[in-house]
Order: C-alpha cells, then sequence, then structure tokens
C-alpha cells in the first residue's frame, strides 16, 4: 500500500487505512446515524401529529437528508475530516496532497456516501470494489473529492524524528526548502536515526554524500563551521514544522535564548536618571592557600561551535 508523502517526510508513517479499519469506523458512524434517526423521528411524531400527510413526508425526506448527508458533513467539516467512527479508529480524511478537508471535500464525500454507496444505488458494493481495487483504498467519494484517509495512530518507525539545533534556528527559517524532494529528505532522515548503527567509515561517506546533495538543493548555505549532522537536522526540523503549520496543527515556534524582561518604556527627550555609583570597599587581604593541583582532563559536552552532539 503505497504510503502519503508530504512534508518532512514524517508523514509518510501515516499510511492510508485499511478495510477492516474503514469497515469498522463505518459501522459506528451507522449505528450512531440510525440512533439520530430515531431520536429525531420521534420528536418529529410528538409534536407533528396534528399535520397534514404533505408536511409529515416532508419533515421525513428532511430528516433523512439530515442524517445520511449531514451527519458526515456536519463532523467532517467542523472536526477537520473526522466523524465520531473514525475518531475512535483513529482515522482521518485529508486532501491528495495531505492539507486538511474543507466543506466542498465533505459535501461530495457526503453525496456520494449517501447516492451511491452506503444506503445508495450500490449498496456498500460500489464502496468495497474501489477500495479493494485502489491502492491507497479509495472508495467512490474519495475518488470524486480527491481525497484520502489515513491511519493517525502509527508509530514512527526509524528512530526519533530532527530536532533544531539552536545555533541555526535562524538560518533554517529563512532558508528556501522548495528544492529539496521527498525522497532526500526520508533519506536524510533515515540517516539520522540510524547513524549509530553504521560504522565509522560508512557514516562519513554516506553522510558526506547527503550533506552535498541537500546544500545543493537549499540556499542561502548554512553557517561557516557547522557540522554535516546539524545542518541535516536543521533542514528536516524546519520542513516538518512548515508542513505542521500548512496543515494547521504546528505548535508555537520555540524562541532560543533568555526571555527579555520587561521594563519601563523611556521618554523620548527625557534623560535617563543618573544614580551616583556605590562607595567602593578595599578587597580583603588574600592569604596565601595550598598549591593548586591540575585538573584532569574532561571531554568537552558540544562540539566544534557549540552544537551538542547526538546521543
Amino acid at each position: 500500500m503505497q504510503p502519503l508523502v508530504t512534508g518532512e517526510a514524517v508523514t509518510l508513517d501515516l499510511r492510508p487505512a485499511g478495510l477492516p479499519s474503514r469497515i469498522l469506523a463505518g459501522l459506528i458512524d451507522v449505528g450512531l446515524q440510525l440512533l439520530g434517526f430515531l431520536a429525531l423521528g420521534a420528536v418529529i411524531v410528538a409534536v407533528g401529529a396534528d399535520l397534514s400527510a404533505a408536511a409529515g413526508s416532508a419533515l421525513g425526506i428532511v430528516l433523512v437528508v439530515l442524517v445520511l448527508i449531514g451527519y458526515p458533513v456536519a463532523f467532517e467539516s467542523l472536526l477537520r475530516g473526522r466523524t465520531p467512527g473514525k475518531a475512535a479508529l483513529g482515522l482521518r480524511v485529508v486532501r491528495d496532497d495531505g492539507g486538511p478537508i474543507g466543506f466542498r471535500q465533505a459535501f461530495v464525500r457526503g453525496l456520494a456516501g449517501a447516492f451511491l454507496e452506503r444506503f445508495g444505488v450500490t449498496l456498500f458494493v460500489g464502496a468495497l470494489a474501489t477500495m479493494l481495487l485502489n491502492e491507497r483504498s479509495k472508495r467512490i467519494g474519495d475518488l470524486l473529492a480527491g481525497t484520502v484517509v489515513l491511519r493517525e495512530r502509527v508509530a514512527v518507525r526509524g528512530g526519533s524524528v530532527a530536532t533544531m539545533p539552536p545555533q541555526l534556528a535562524g538560518w533554517a527559517a529563512q532558508a528556501d526548502l522548495a528544492g529539496l524532494s521527498d525522497d532526500l529528505a526520508l533519506s536524510a532522515r533515515q540517516f539520522l536515526a540510524r547513524s549509530n548503527d553504521l560504522t565509522a567509515q560508512a557514516r562519513e561517506d554516506l553522510g558526506s554524500r547527503l550533506v552535498q546533495a541537500v546544500l545543493g538543493s537549499v540556499t542561502p548555505p548554512p553557517p561557516p563551521g557547522a557540522p554535516g549532522w546539524a545542518v541535516l537536522s536543521a533542514v528536516l526540523a524546519e520542513r516538518r514544522r512548515r508542513e505542521e503549520a500548512r496543515l494547521g496543527t504546528a505548535a508555537p515556534a520555540p524562541i532560543w535564548g533568555p526571555t527579555p524582561q520587561a521594563g519601563p518604556s523611556p521618554q523620548w527627550g527625557q534623560a535617563p536618571e543618573v544614580r551616583p555609583a556605590p562607595a567602593v570597599q578595599p578587597a580583603p587581604a588574600v592569604q596565601p592557600g595550598p598549591p593548586v593541583q591540575p585538573a584532569p582532563d574532561v571531554p568537552p559536552a558540544s562540539g566544534p561551535g557549540g552544537f551538542v552532539l547526538p546521543r
């Protein structure tokens, strides 16, 4: 089954949902739709006892439309591609490019589900047939709306995701990453995740080739002296941050360095207040102490340029 390729390649682990999980999610939604139909039907019968036959038929049609079409369209629009059944199974509907769906996509899926698939002319057969024949398990509504259902509850394989080195955060935020392909990003991510399992020579050879390939696709070049692993990690972390921002799931960007302290703003044209300097106290006499022994050699906690090496 072909995965979805977006962003920094972390979303490669969000694979299209399989047939069993989608059937179970659909059964949950159908059960909730039946409960809603019975509840609303009881209300209409109690309230509209004195209505004419034509009015009762019109209310019945409205009820069917609300349950069959309004239920999936409302939930998928408001919950960004999720219904109660999909939420219970960890599924989400997204566009083919990985972006969140809107009302238009949800409405097309709802119409196709009501008239062509579930209770429509094909009675689930059309949806099952297209899902079995499509490599991304798309039903008729997905094909018409240009959407795909993904599994969200999948552990990321291949180690932890790349983190942003603080020294390269400013450069990465201004870098042009449009030329970096998804395949190259995936290769860099897999290299960083499995670098400890490689021999020193293999790690050096493969890392240098990946760094050269990434720098050939990213502009401007990184600051001088930046290690290759830090450049790869910064590029992947920034690419993932931009993809999460595009999908609307990004966390607030961290602020590197100390937080500025708030204080009163200076008045233009007002001279600053000058306070007298405190009196200087004489320093106490220093008593001679025992000779200082040389400290043992301690390996540095960080690499060149202050980059903390990964562990």
